[in-house]
């Protein structure tokens, strides 16, 4: 549990930080109910509220950054684990990479479909194997061999995402996880439902960077995007920043977005919202968009978006939980007391 009192015990201590998102898009206030906005801003205070309990008790940035994902992978409001969208044959099909800052080692999977959280396959073969990125059944069968949590494909079915697929294909349309076509909009509770990410820094200076997603709706031919391929969605380097990314895949891949930006504030010394921005602008050049969150060794941060929208949230030693969704600037959020939770 935190406590009022060991907040207040971490003012002290080396500076810890842990930024999250749950995917950018057209995310519009006007229809977004105020149960979906308390749905959501629940379940990335919950995110931050774990990984923050990891760092705030000395534990590492990896394991941060894993503990806030799994709560979005086990949450149906995002397009990660439990939530994820369904392929033109009616698969989920989920992706998800992290990376070390301090050893730049790093682990992905892709398109599997039987592991509960991406995320701690992907810590597997970071930490594991000698590889970097396993796909398909081959990652399934490593997961296994690991003893990963295991479950049946009709664990990620959700009759919403259904439904959605069932739209799409009658539309002959692929559905970014940030779409919402006026003509046709998508229920108000589901303007976006997105890719989860996580960026750390714990109390010895180190980063890390982790990404999560079921990809498109309606996707086809084995498509994989940016979000487990190391400096395209994901990327963490002690020397620069960490970086996790959401939105227009291909557009990510093609620029090596998480890279790029990192490459930017190592080397040019520029600063992480103009890094972030620089990144973005050069996406939209390319028609695509969607958000960036970076973290530096120092603690600073940026949440950088394009869109309407992006669920986010910092904490940091303070403890107290920071939500944004829309444009505003992020709110913090009043926890309860240690008693009722």
């Amino acid at each position: 549990m935190i406590t009022q009192m060991n907040l207040a015990q971490a003012d002290n201590a080396p500076p810890i930080r842990l930024v999250i998102h749950g995917g950018a898009g057209t995310i519009e206030r006007s229809k977004l109910t105020a149960e979906c906005e308390q749905a959501y801003t629940q379940a990335l205070t919950q995110s931050l509220i774990a990984g923050y309990t990891v760092l705030n008790s000395g534990g590492s940035s990896v394991d941060a950054v894993i503990a806030a994902i799994v709560v979005m992978e086990d949450s149906p409001l995002f397009n990660a684990g439990k939530g994820a969208v369904f392929t033109h044959s009616g698969r989920n099909e989920l992706d998800a990479s992290i990376m070390d800052g301090s050893t730049r080692m790093a682990g992905a999977v892709a398109a599997v479909t039987t592991i509960r959280n991406p995320i701690r396959a992907a810590h597997a073969v970071m930490t594991q194997s000698p590889h970097v990125m396993l796909i398909g059944q081959g990652a399934e069968s490593f997961a296994i061999e690991k003893g990963l949590d295991i479950v049946d494909p009709a664990y990620f079915h959700t009759e919403f995402r259904w439904n959605q697929l069932q739209k799409a294909i009658k539309q002959e349309r692929i559905l970014l996880d940030h779409d919402a076509d006026p003509d046709t909009p998508l229920p108000d509770h589901d303007q976006k439902r997105g890719t989860v990410g996580a960026v750390a820094l714990d109390r010895n200076g180190n980063l890390a960077a982790g990404t999560s997603t079921g990809g498109l709706t309606n996707k086809r031919f084995g498509r994989i995007g940016d979000s487990p391929i190391i400096g395209a969605g994901t990327y963490a380097d002690n020397r620069s920043i960490a970086v996790s990314a959401t939105g227009t895949g291909e557009m990510f891949i093609r620029t090596a977005a998480a890279f790029n930006t990192a490459a930017q504030v190592r080397f040019q010394h520029t600063s992480l919202e103009k890094a972030a921005d620089n990144t973005l602008a050069e996406i939209a050049a390319m028609q695509g968009d969607g958000g960036l969150i970076v973290l530096d060794t120092k603690g600073n941060h940026a949440m950088r978006f394009n869109t309407r929208g992006m669920y986010r949230g910092v904490i940091g030693n303070d403890g107290i939980p920071r939500i944004g969704i829309f444009t505003d600037t992020e709110q913090p959020v009043t926890l309860p007391p240690a008693s009722a939770r």
